[in-house]
């Protein structure tokens, strides 16, 4: 690596011209000559900086569109040429060396991020000349120096002002941010391309490379021991990071995971509904008429368990619905809107994190367990059962309509409780949760006994088969009308007779929920 050299020539290729005039000017005060293309020379014109079309270099015009432009020897070889090395083939062709590279790439994350991007939008806005000058100054760190970060436009320019110019360091370490772009932005497109419907991709990927920039350092992980961040991928508009905040301090790592599965419970639902969620799992879950009768019926579901939770809405947030938020201690509200005058009653809870999120946009359609040394994919579980779909009753006892119209109500909520899951539900409220149990009878003892003398009339819902008829016994006499579990068990039969002893309605689903 050589220490010391000079920048006489620079090219520079922006779509983002954040800082950008003032550094041009500078380079430009130092007797340095820039090269830029058609829309950064226009835009260095319009500022007055002195600059020349990339066209005039290469003696050949933009074409296709804008398609190709940089794509040329008098470019690469400019960039690319070992200046101990390569001296004379570049006299032979009139190639005059490039010091200084300047580039950032075409907004592909903001053109896929909006929620009516087309496919072929997305497609034109692949950059193919830009990651091309970035590797090639990056490969070539010992003569150029790469820039692709604005924020190092003023660091790059010290060194500039230095006699000995800019040093091997720092041309190493932007070099590797360079490559680090580039390797984002190629994963980005593969990640678009394999995970888009209208994408010409069948099944999942062979290899899988995960862009992710960070958005923040948080305070600390799930324990102040852990350091933690929130990185994000930059494609969709439904997670969490996503969220414009309004109030209240930074969201911290169990907040945001918090904040997530309360998203992901409530957009089951198209009536008003609210979602309180601890510790990654619902404590009350409910709908309602009006969206202030579903939050005030979801916090009556555990009112104990809901104190300091995170609470998800998935419709307006009006102002008695933020009077009712304001009576208690929560440490989140996301709702996909506000009404004015709810923001001026969450003003007198200054700890209150209001977070706005719209209930619809891109969505991946995979999610990702990370393991040691692995990660684990899958398609989400995005199976919305319908009433129609609730057809397999082999009990004696049938379902009502109202029973059934429960019933559903309660898959829609164990699909989000970790497993081993158990839900009773009565008249479309939470009342007994049986979560994260080893032993699918101890889900359904602790649900009943959350429940309470609530529980006559209520339907229960089981993430999975029952295996024995065990659980039924402990069900029978409760005063639970009805069960809706998967089937599947070698031992059905024995269930299904345990109902019909018990005078129990049940409907099988056909498909398991476990969440883990």
């Amino acid at each position: 690596m050589k220490l010391n050299y000079g920048v006489k020539r620079a090219l520079i290729s922006v779509s983002d011209t954040t800082k950008l005039a003032d550094f041009a000017q500078n380079l430009c005060d130092l007797g340095i000559d820039i090269i830029a293309t058609g829309g950064t020379s226009r835009f260095l014109h319009a500022a007055g900086i002195p600059n020349q079309d990339v066209s005039e270099v290469t003696q050949f015009p933009e074409i296709m569109g804008g398609r190709v432009k940089t794509l040329h020897p008098k470019i690469h070889g400019a960039i690319l040429g070992r200046r101990n090395q390569d001296a004379i083939a570049a006299r032979q062709y009139n190639i005059e060396w490039i010091d200084l590279v300047v580039v950032n790439l075409y907004p592909f994350a903001d053109v896929i991020s909006k929620p009516n991007s087309s496919f072929d939008e997305a497609i034109e806005n692949i950059d193919i000349g830009g990651p091309a000058m970035i590797r090639s100054a990056a490969k070539n760190m010992d003569w150029v120096t790469v820039v692709v970060d604005p924020n190092d436009y003023e660091k790059v320019m010290i060194e500039l002002r230095n006699p000995q110019g800019i040093n091997a360091i720092t041309r190493k370490n932007l070099a590797a941010k360079a490559f680090q772009l580039t390797c984002r932005y190629d994963a980005m497109i593969h990640q678009f391309l394999s995970g888009r419907k209208d994408a010409p991709v069948d099944g999942l990927p062979p290899e899988l490379d995960l862009a992710y920039q960070k958005k923040e350092d948080l305070r600390y992980g799930e324990n102040p021991q852990q350091r933690a961040a929130a990185y994000f991928n930059g494609q969709t508009e439904t997670g969490v990071l996503s969220a414009k905040q309004n109030q209240g301090k930074p969201l911290s790592f169990n907040n945001i995971v918090d904040a997530d599965a309360a998203m992901a419970c409530v957009r089951e639902f198209d009536k008003p509904a609210a979602v309180i969620v601890k510790h990654a799992n619902p404590c009350g879950v409910a709908l309602g008429d009006t969206i202030e009768t579903a939050f005030a019926r979801a916090v009556a579901a555990d009112k104990d368990s809901s104190f300091g939770g995170i609470i998800a809405l998935n419709t307006i947030c009006n102002e008695e619905t933020a009077k009712k938020i304001a009576t208690a201690f929560f440490e989140v509200v996301i709702a996909p809107e506000y009404a004015p005058m709810a923001y001026e009653i969450f003003v007198t809870k200054a700890n209150l994190r209001v977070l706005e999120l719209p209930k619809k946009g891109n969505e991946s359609p995979y999610e990702y367990k990370f393991i040691e040394g692995g990660v684990l994919m899958q398609d989400k579980d995005l199976d919305k059962m319908d009433l129609e779909d609730l057809k397999i009753v082999l009990t004696k006892t049938k379902p009502s309509k109202k029973d059934l119209e429960e019933l559903l109500f309660a898959w829609r909520v164990v699909k989000h409780i970790k497993s081993n899951a158990i839900v009773i539900a009565k008249d479309n409220q939470t009342i007994g949760l049986g979560i994260g149990q080893v032993s699918r009878v101890d889900a359904v003892d602790n649900a009943i006994r959350k429940a309470g003398d609530k529980i006559s009339g209520a339907v229960l819902a089981s993430d999975a088969f029952f295996p024995f008829r065990d659980s039924i016994d402990r069900i029978a006499n409760s005063g639970i009308r009805a069960i809706i579990q998967p089937g599947g068990s070698m031992r059905d039969e024995e269930v299904i007779a345990a109902c019909d002893e018990h005078g129990i309605a049940m409907v099988f689903t056909g498909k398991r929920c476990f969440k883990h």
